[in-house]
């Protein structure tokens, strides 16, 4: 084990297979650069968060005035007029019904505030109704009510002493709709769950699979029937990525409870919501101190990072950006295109800003050995693609340029290239 490197633990990072981190020292629009002078096109937006590009100039402003006004304040007993101005407008731009927002820090929080939220309902309001339904392959964050409603493997094995059961459903694959449709009315009606927690239209970490709107829209009636709380988590799904703003517009439906993060500040600073039902709150409003919802951070609500949301809502409500979601989505369409004829590829797929493909191996999955030597192949060709094992997915910053997607493409098709032997693949 070395000991003359940084002490940094990084993320999903296996110290022994990569012992150097790159170096950034710079971002701005699409592109990262480095410490040694190179630059980086970011094809994922840095883990999903990048909406309009980095260090965009109208979030920078907006960070930097509210720094110097107020940067953190307790937010028990106290507000702010930027937490405030962004509750307000979340609740316009949300689907309709939904009334209150609570605020947390991360995806992950906003997930565990979404379950503590519904089981805080059903035992206010005096029903014992304990059990969460999820689905298969799904990925909710990495504190332990996010890994109990994720899928169960590599993830989190080690971990399994701390996670909750629960009822999964099988994903619904082409084909096979109604299976999983069956399987969610299985369960609430015989289990009589609490809620039912899921991404809607694409499962990110679990490898980037894509359904149809009307099942999503199925889901939801079927918990209705069942009066069983639906939790939409759009951390990923956010933002535009869909091709909407949120990607339950697409299915026309609005949750129960809903989870945002990751672009809500446009990926400038850490931050997110957790929205509900009026009657969901209304079950922890009381005189009685004990029906308190118990849940915080330090940093909830930060003020400044809540003026990055306020600044990324004002992109928003700017006609140019959901045109420039328009046109990437149109643009990932064109440059993908290709692939679906390449016998290299299999299960070539997009919904809105977001492509995916599976690169045909001889094993698979998020541990398949082609994985790192794709990271490292990009990573020598100055691009940020980070496959789910042999599965390659292209999210770009909106303010990417097709010669920018061209140039993604053309690393993915000499990947190929490389496997089959030409250039082969670095370890």
């Amino acid at each position: 084990m070395p000991r003359n490197r940084s002490p940094i633990w990084h993320p999903f990072t296996q110290h022994a297979l990569q012992d150097e981190m790159t170096r950034v020292v710079r971002g701005n629009g699409a592109y990262l650069h480095t410490a040694d002078g190179g630059r980086i096109i970011d094809a994922i937006s840095s883990w999903w968060v990048v909406t309009h590009g980095h260090c965009h100039p109208h979030i920078v402003r907006a960070i930097q005035e509210q720094a110097a006004e107020l940067n953190q304040v307790i937010f028990a007993g106290h507000t702010h007029e930027p937490a405030e101005d962004v509750a307000a407008r979340l609740l316009k731009c949300a689907p309709p019904g939904l009334e209150h927002v609570f605020f947390s820090d991360s995806g992950s929080a906003s997930v565990e505030v979404a379950l503590k939220m519904a089981l805080g309902y059903w035992h206010h309001i005096g029903k014992q109704r304990i059990r969460i339904v999820v689905m298969q392959h799904s990925y909710h964050g990495d504190t332990v009510g996010g890994m109990s409603v994720g899928a169960r493997g590599v993830f989190n094995e080690a971990y399994g002493p701390l996670l909750f059961d629960v009822t999964s459903i099988p994903f619904p694959a082409t084909g096979r709709e109604q299976d999983t449709l069956d399987a969610l009315e299985s369960a609430c009606r015989n289990e009589v769950p609490a809620a039912f927690i899921v991404e809607p239209l694409i499962l990110g970490a679990g490898g980037m699979l894509m359904y149809p709107a009307w099942v999503l829209r199925e889901m939801k009636r079927i918990c209705e029937a069942s009066e069983v709380l639906f939790i939409a988590d759009e951390v990923m799904t956010g933002w535009g990525r869909t091709g909407t703003l949120f990607a339950c517009e697409q299915a026309d439906i609005t949750p129960d409870i809903v989870c945002y993060s990751k672009g809500i500040t446009g990926g400038a600073l850490p931050l997110a919501v957790t929205l509900c039902r009026a009657d969901i709150f209304d079950a922890h409003y009381s005189k009685d101190r004990a029906r308190t919802f118990f849940h915080s951070s330090s940093y909830t609500a930060n003020p400044v990072a809540c003026a990055a949301a306020r600044a990324n809502l004002d992109l928003w409500q700017d006609p140019e950006t959901r045109q420039r979601v328009a046109a990437i989505a149109a643009m990932q369409e064109q440059a993908i295109e290709p692939f679906r004829d390449d016998a290299r590829f299999g299960d070539v797929r997009q919904t809105g800003t977001i492509t995916a493909l599976d690169l045909k191996t001889s094993d698979a999955g998020y541990l398949a050995d082609i994985g790192p030597k794709l990271h490292a192949f990009f990573k020598d060709r100055n691009l940020l693609l980070r496959p789910l094992g042999n599965t390659i997915y292209v999210m770009p910053p909106y303010c990417a340029t097709a010669a920018d997607l061209d140039e993604i493409y053309a690393g993915i098709k000499d990947a190929a290239d490389a496997l089959a032997g030409r250039n082969p693949l670095r370890a």
